[in-house]
């Protein structure tokens, strides 16, 4: 099967596709609230009939990326696969809402190169102490302690989005607020 011009080739026979789904993909520091936000406007839009598919980084890392560690080269191919997927769905015209820190500006351009115009970024800004203080699993401790090498945010670096589709203040405004601005940026597109 090979891409072209929103068309694809199977076995020879090209097929229409309809128009493709959007990627929502929230990006943000450990516990700025991307699980969190994805879950909420996940609910809000299945309430009025969309259909979607909720990709999270820890369900996808227990399954189709369980074999990948937290090294820079399996990072990229965790982002590499999961935009395969979000690709797909795309291709389909559901809606993708991703919650993956994609923690580098290169990493995220790798991403927009595998899923094209559909991709749409969403930066929870959340300032890393709050993120820090309310991290639910405990892992900024982990990692300050050397438990977690490699962690997002300790001894990784996480690169803000320099001019993201949308921007949330995660850290700052009520979650129905972000939630609501996130439904009225998809009526948008």
């Amino acid at each position: 099967m090979t891409r072209n011009n929103g068309k694809e080739r199977l076995n020879g026979r090209r097929e229409e596709v309809a128009s493709p789904g959007p990627v929502l993909w929230f990006t943000g520091q450990p516990a700025a609230g991307k699980s969190t936000m994805v879950v909420r406007v996940g609910e809000r839009l299945r309430e009025r009939g969309s259909a979607l598919r909720i990709l999270d980084g820890d369900d996808i890392r227990q399954g189709l990326c369980r074999d990948l560690g937290y090294s820079p080269e399996d990072r990229r191919e965790n982002m590499r696969r999961v935009a395969e997927v979000c690709r797909l769905f795309s291709d389909c015209g559901v809606m993708v809402l991703a919650s993956f820190i994609a923690p580098t500006v290169t990493m995220r351009r790798s991403l927009r190169d595998i899923i094209g115009p559909a991709l749409k970024f969403v930066f929870c800004d959340c300032p890393p102490d709050i993120c820090e203080a309310r991290d639910p699993k405990g892992n900024y401790a982990r990692a300050r302690r050397g438990e977690i090498p490699e962690f997002t945010g300790v001894s990784s670096p996480y690169e803000p989005p320099r001019s993201p589709d949308l921007r949330l203040f995660t850290g700052r405004d009520d979650i129905e607020a972000c939630v609501a601005g996130v439904v009225d940026f998809i009526e948008m597109l």
